[in-house]
């Protein structure tokens, strides 16, 4: 019996040429689209960028809530989405879950749309 490989969004970046290099195949869009659909939404974009720019390089929910005029679950809700997305590493530490922006992720990123240029 065979498996089927199935790559997450970050995965689809990391293995595919620069859009200025060679067209992407509908299937790779497809599965690419989720990404950049999760960073098209302000909320997460600056929680990416506050988690990011946090001291340490990690933050929790409790040390992001003061910063939107959001309920702690609907932030959770959108650190969720990038966390599935593969832009967040996340750990668990008793009741707080801390969330680390993947590096590597956003360097594959930058690649696929930049390519060099």
């Amino acid at each position: 019996m065979s498996k089927s490989l199935t790559l997450t969004p970050v995965e689809a970046v990391a293995c595919c040429s620069p859009l200025v290099s060679a067209p992407l195949t509908e299937e790779v869009a497809d599965r690419i689209a989720p990404l950049l659909k999760a960073l098209a939404d302000p909320v997460r974009l600056r929680l990416l960028s506050l988690v990011a720019g946090h001291e340490g390089g990690e933050a929790c929910v409790c040390d992001l809530n003061d910063a939107f005029d959001l309920s702690q679950p609907t932030i959770s809700h959108h650190l969720k989405v990038l966390h599935e997305v593969g832009l967040l590493d996340r750990s668990k530490r008793g009741v707080w879950v801390f969330y680390r922006v993947r590096r590597d992720a956003l360097a594959d990123l930058a690649t696929l749309i930049g390519g060099g240029l």
